[in-house]
């Protein structure tokens, strides 16, 4: 399991309903630590979970606070150990290690207006969005997506944002009698001049988001997945190099990078392994990556300075790492 460099304790003070399947979870800090570190909105951070697992869970709560986070948790039905630890272990009072906070899916606090997408789950780095833009007075839409009602969480917090001068709330329950599936591309082109959007939800969803803002100007698009978007590379018949040790590590077919280093017992920071939390970033000294992950962009993926070694493989035969 990873390890990272600043490792916070807190108390799950508690843990409460949110909707059918997610449950919400305040985190406050353990004595003698007083104030949490700060945050930006769309951050998330890392649980170390008691059961040995490593999640990530976006943070939902104002940016201004530091008394206490606030994460929600699906239940999923695929779930490999983590949200369903969360939903059945878990309890009021006891304590957890978590990460500082890590911010891959920022909020543009330049923009004119905010434009928000959600699906299920993906609601819960909105709402420290929607929060943030409140305090700044930029106007905002959501448009959230649920399969019913009773799937929707944090209804009665975004509700409460019904008459607020500039504030749009657009709420899509495509399995209620009258419902449909949201129609992005016209959502897009409905857009405000020089409004910034944001999208978060299921993998089908991402896909007809990333076709309907094809033509937008790329700084005005942002989106965050949950889950990979395509297979890890594993083809494997390269070295990897460690720059600070000379060590050579062959990464063998069926292997990631991540896996072969973990095979000769060397444990970088790592966390989802899905190349969507960016906890096992790596510079890049030499060679070219096969980029998998969904963190960098594809400017950033273009200058090959950098990596996620956990999905992520090489196109040359050797690649020379800053480990």
């Amino acid at each position: 399991m990873s390890t990272q460099d600043s490792l916070i304790q807190v108390r799950v003070r508690a843990v409460t309903y949110e909707a059918d399947g997610i449950l919400g979870f305040e985190l406050v800090p353990m004595p003698p630590l007083k104030d949490l570190p700060a945050f930006t909105a769309g951050a998330h951070i890392d649980l170390h979970l008691p059961n040995g697992l490593l999640r990530s869970y976006s943070l939902l709560n104002a940016p201004g606070e530091r008394h206490r986070y606030l994460i929600g948790v699906n239940k999923d039905a695929k779930s490999r150990g983590g949200s369903r630890y969360m939903h059945e272990v878990l309890r009021s009072g006891e304590t957890l290690t978590i990460g500082a906070p890590r911010n891959n899916f920022p909020l543009d606090e330049t923009s004119p207006m905010n434009v928000f997408i959600a699906g299920g789950i993906g609601i819960t780095p909105m709402m420290s969005m929607i929060a943030r833009s409140q305090e700044l007075g930029t106007p905002w839409r959501l448009h959230y997506a649920a399969r019913t009602r009773r799937n929707a969480a944090f209804l009665d917090v975004l509700q409460g944002h019904h008459g607020n001068p500039n504030v749009e709330l657009r709420l899509n329950f495509d399995q209620e009698a009258g419902g449909q599936m949201l129609d992005l591309a016209a959502i897009v082109q409905a857009l405000p001049a020089g409004a910034h959007v944001y999208c978060c939800g299921p993998l089908p969803m991402l896909a007809a988001y990333e076709q309907a803002t094809a033509a937008l100007p790329p700084e005005r698009v942002h989106m965050e997945y949950f889950a990979a978007k395509e297979a890890a590379a594993t083809d494997g018949g390269y070295v990897v190099e460690l720059a600070r040790s000379g060590k050579q590590v062959d990464v063998r077919p069926g292997q990631t990078i991540l896996d072969s280093l973990l095979a000769i017992g060397i444990e970088p920071p790592f966390s989802c392994q899905e190349g969507i939390c960016g906890t096992c970033e790596v510079k890049v000294l030499e060679g070219t990556p096969d980029h998998r992950d969904l963190v960098l962009t594809n400017a950033e993926k273009a200058a090959n300075d950098r990596i996620m070694i956990c999905c992520s493989g090489c196109k040359t035969p050797k690649l020379v790492l800053d480990l």
